[in-house]
């Protein structure tokens, strides 16, 4: 009787193992859901890629696509090397975006800091301009900034690319959100000891939300680099163009090379995928933001 009193708890923790057992068809369907969204995702750099490494004797428009070239080639790149200054617009696309992470960072942090934990007269009215600043189309205001660009002048500089963009009000929202996370104790006991409001920021705040300035050079890399409206706009001398800009030049009216294209859009990629390979243990960090560790 005894032995059968001790394996009942055992029996019951089969049976709950049991119950959370997923069925087979729930679990293939499951994975058939995400090899979909895998295809859709990474499927068309895939094509891109097996594209630019297509030699000129393969067909890339027939009716049953081959993904794997049959001749490998690195050509295509050196093609684009070629047709257009491609490393001179890459270097002043790294110079914008470069500058863009760093204001955004170092703004969207300060910003941050002070509506989360200062108190100052028109916080929340502030607060509520940044979130309005968000659901302004960027379209809508292009004019203006064009505008306020040649009265600067600015205009046909990177610097007139970077100003609009230093500073992202979502990325303000972000860091806001990560720095109220924090414990109020952990500060007041810095306070005590002390510490003003600039220490209380470096020492303490900034270290401890490491994920959301990840996820805000990020985003801010991302939007500088992938900009394309608006260097186009400010921008006029062909020295100063951007990556975006620059790979226009490889299809027109009478050369419409697709390898070259897919090449180069190869090469405006992989800054991207090396920047998140470097910071995604901080990325997906940033979720977690504002705990406590004992």
């Amino acid at each position: 009787m005894s032995a059968i009193v001790e394996r009942e708890p055992e029996r019951r923790a089969g049976w709950a193992r049991a119950g959370r057992r997923m069925p087979r068809w729930q679990l293939l369907l499951r994975y058939l859901l995400l090899l979909a969204v895998l295809a859709l995702t990474i499927g068309p750099f895939l094509w891109q890629l097996s594209t630019s490494l297509k030699g000129p004797g393969e067909d890339i428009y027939r009716s049953s696509p081959s993904l794997l070239p049959h001749q490998v080639t690195l050509d295509n790149y050196a093609g684009v090397a070629e047709t257009i200054p491609v490393w001179d617009f890459a270097l002043n696309s790294l110079k914008v975006a470069v500058t863009n992470v760093l204001t955004n960072c170092a703004g969207a942090a300060l910003a941050g800091y002070a509506l989360a934990r200062l108190r100052f007269p028109g916080r929340r009215s502030a607060l509520v301009v940044f979130v309005m600043a968000m659901l302004v189309p960027v379209e809508s205001i292009l004019i203006a900034q064009f505008v306020t660009m040649r009265e600067l002048q600015l205009n046909n500089t990177l610097l007139g690319v970077v100003l609009p963009g230093c500073i992202g009000a979502l990325n303000v929202l972000l860091m806001r959100n990560a720095f109220a996370a924090l414990p109020y104790e952990v500060e007041e006991a810095a306070y005590v000891d002390g510490a003003n409001a600039w220490q209380r920021f470096v020492r303490i705040a900034l270290p401890s939300v490491k994920g959301t300035l990840a996820v805000v050079a990020i985003f801010a890399f991302m939007g500088a680099w992938d900009d394309f409206l608006w260097p186009l706009i400010v921008l006029s001398d062909q020295s100063k163009f951007t990556l975006t800009i620059g790979l226009n030049f490889l299809h027109g009216t009478f050369a419409d090379n697709q390898r070259l294209v897919a090449a180069g859009t190869v090469i405006a990629v992989l800054p991207l995928l090396v920047l998140f390979a470097g910071l995604q243990r901080f990325f997906f960090r940033g979720v977690g933001e504002g705990a406590v560790k004992g």
